[in-house]
């Protein structure tokens, strides 16, 4: 059998996968990953290069220790009209986010990158959009409230699977790669090549 790991401490993509019945290990990848993200930008990467180029780092960075093991790196770049968008330092830079993303649409760009045997064996890149409705100040006041310091654990300082679904007008995607790991392409790659029984 061949051993499964996801190079994440995201508790939500474990619960993707866990959900998904897959048996992994989870092993978080420590990776700098404001210093990729501004190398990237600098270097003239598209949003979708960028989210495998910062995946791909926390796949290699544990697929040097388990070079057997075919390891998950993921990540998620969140773009609105140009501008990227990093998870928010605390409340304050979540509310300066909501309000830059009210009432426009954005896209998540959710890469997953697949290695063994030191070489990436796979990628996939997802884009949901995503569009915010026109929401009040004292529902985002409510908001932030409710949801407390768990706004700054994702990408755009919300969480899909919570209230943060009420900020939402329109959402084109897989679910599950909104939330950070597309399923769909994930287990039809595990199936074609007999980690996954089909």
């Amino acid at each position: 059998m061949t051993r499964i790991i996801l190079a994440s401490s995201s508790a939500t993509r474990q619960a993707l996968l866990r959900s998904a019945g897959l048996e992994f290990e989870a092993v978080p990848a420590a990776v700098d990953e404001a210093a990729l993200k501004e190398a990237a930008r600098a270097d003239g990467f598209s949003p979708a290069d960028a989210a495998i180029l910062l995946a791909e780092a926390k796949a290699i960075r544990i697929a040097r220790r388990e070079p057997e093991a075919l390891v998950i790196g993921a990540d998620q770049l969140l773009v609105c009209d140009g501008q990227w968008f990093s998870k928010p330092e605390n409340r304050e830079a979540a509310r300066e986010q909501l309000v830059a993303l009210r009432n426009r649409t954005h896209t998540l760009f959710t890469a997953q990158v697949l290695w063994r045997h030191g070489q990436r064996v796979w990628h996939h890149v997802a884009a949901p959009k995503l569009t915010m409705r026109d929401f009040s100040e004292p529902f985002l006041d409510r908001y932030l409230a409710a949801e407390g310091e768990a706004v700054c654990a994702s990408v755009g300082a919300y969480r899909l699977e919570g209230l943060g679904v009420q900020l939402f007008r329109e959402i084109e995607g897989e679910h599950s790669a909104i939330l950070g790991l597309p399923l769909l392409p994930l287990l039809g790659f595990l199936r074609q090549h007999g980690l996954l029984q089909g």
